[in-house]
């Protein structure tokens, strides 16, 4: 059996090594001359950049093991002790993110109504209908209105950049959903998961350590240790500058045909995996399925602009904290901004201060479509506002992701299970990626994990996310 994966990011990365951990032969298609997809790092005179991903929960058993089984798991460091504090940009003001139930009557990160009402939330009730709705709507219920518009939204900036008004609840925050369904509050919820956590580590039935909490972590190189690790070992079974122009079913299988640095080719394969975006698995599929390529690219994507600003050692104080995030009610194009040289010190050598800011997403797409330079002058004066920066920085180095995060939208599930069922008319062909059950890094992994361990079995199609 051969098994052709379409896409060389992290998820076709790991889902071919996994497949030929397991005997399978598999190659790599990649239309690019490099590998890692949006996972990119960058030395840049004495600082180290991610272009995408900064980071993930190192509680993930399958990112764990494809480390250790890549003999770079000693290579992974955990954010540093200071980085433990985060703050949002609310009312005007930075302000603290309260650790536990106590800290947050007492703080300032909402006025008291808005406080009280969250404690309220312990009477609240579940999802009249059942049905899907929005992460706002679920919010909305349980926390109040602005603790919605501040905490929650806050929240999903994080992850996805998006909409609360348009994101599903239950398919960007399944856990959310699974304590209102089975306990009706969020916070009873949480404080019951919390204490069967604890009850199973002292029982010794669950992994103790990252494996109940997780720790931020990355590897001392960043995040392209992973992929140059993952490309090393995958060797010649990873074919770069190889775009692929057409798929075709046969008899015993499937046959693509793609160009390999200006040159035809085709290839044989069992099985075929559209481990690339969704917009780009839909170009591929729609002379084989119409309805499926519509079902593929009606899955939006937030634009992202990352903006890296670099500070020569004594030109700015080290800032508290791993960083924070802005609602949209405020009003800012930067959606969040990592202090990354307080939570992974070693990304800039010498003391200096490394800054990574986030801006555009869903409901700023405009702000990507400006030129590099006026980005990074808007990223320095809403940090002059927000956090009164006024340094001038040494190192400015801005990425921009067109299509960058993938929006879960109301109705993600329902559009997945009609992909499912549609790709039962193409049997060894499977979609996986980002787009469909995870955007992290961890995401990627175990989906790749799951997909390579169930390619074993019989040739179904189906949607991985990864």
């Amino acid at each position: 059996m051969t098994v052709a994966v379409i896409g060389g990011g992290i998820t076709g990365l790991a889902l071919a090594h996994r497949l030929r951990a397991r005997g399978t032969a598999a190659v790599v298609l990649e239309s690019t001359s490099r590998v890692g997809g949006n996972v990119q790092t960058h030395a840049r005179a004495g600082y180290l950049l991610e272009a995408g991903p900064n980071s993930f929960l190192d509680r993930e058993p399958t990112t764990r093991e494809l480390a250790e089984t890549l003999g770079v798991s000693s290579r992974i460091r955990p954010a540093d002790a200071a980085a433990k504090n985060r703050y949002i940009f609310t009312r005007g003001a930075l302000r603290a993110l309260p650790g536990s139930p106590p800290a947050f009557l007492k703080s300032d990160i909402l006025p008291l109504a808005s406080r009280l009402r969250v404690v309220g939330e312990l009477f609240s009730g579940r999802n009249p209908t059942g049905s899907d709705e929005s992460l706002a709507q679920l919010g909305r219920r349980h926390l109040g209105r602005e603790a919605t518009a501040v905490l929650l939204d806050a929240m999903q900036t994080g992850t996805y950049a998006g909409d609360p008004e348009q994101l599903s609840a239950e398919a960007t925050f399944p856990q959310l959903v699974k304590f209102e369904r089975e306990h009706r509050s969020l916070i009873l919820g949480a404080i019951r998961a919390q204490r069967a956590a604890r009850r199973a580590k002292a029982a010794g039935t669950a992994e103790a350590g990252p494996a109940l909490s997780g720790q931020m972590s990355t590897f001392d190189g960043g995040l392209g240790v992973l992929v140059d690790a993952l490309a090393k070992a995958l060797g010649g079974a990873v074919r770069t500058d190889a775009k692929v122009e057409g798929l075709e079913r046969t008899a015993d299988g499937w046959k693509v045909r793609f160009q390999e640095r200006g040159q035809p080719a085709e290839l044989a394969a069992s099985h075929v995996v559209l481990a690339v975006p969704a917009h780009v698995a839909a170009e591929l599929l729609r002379p084989l399925d119409v309805e499926l390529a519509q079902q593929a690219d009606s899955i939006p994507y937030a634009p992202i602009a990352v903006v890296h600003l670099g500070f020569a050692a004594g030109t700015v104080p080290k800032p508290d904290g791993f960083g924070f995030l802005v609602p949209a009610v405020e009003g800012k194009a930067v959606l969040g901004t990592i202090h990354v040289s307080t939570t992974f010190p070693f990304r800039a050598e010498g003391g200096r201060v490394l800054l990574t800011c986030l801006m555009g997403g869903a409901r700023r797409p405009e702000v990507v479509s400006r030129d590099e330079d006026a980005l990074a002058a808007l990223a320095r004066e809403e940090l002059k506002t927000m956090a009164g920066l006024t340094a001038t920085p040494e190192l400015t180095e801005v990425v921009r992701w067109p299509r960058g995060i993938p929006q879960y939208t109301v109705g993600h599930l329902e559009r997945l299970a009609a992909m499912e069922e549609r790709l039962k008319r193409w049997p060894g062909l499977h979609l996986t990626g980002n787009a469909y059950r995870g955007v992290g890094v961890n995401d990627c992994i175990r989906e790749a994990t799951r997909l390579a361990d169930a390619l074993g079995g019989p040739a179904e199609g189906a949607v991985r996310s990864a």
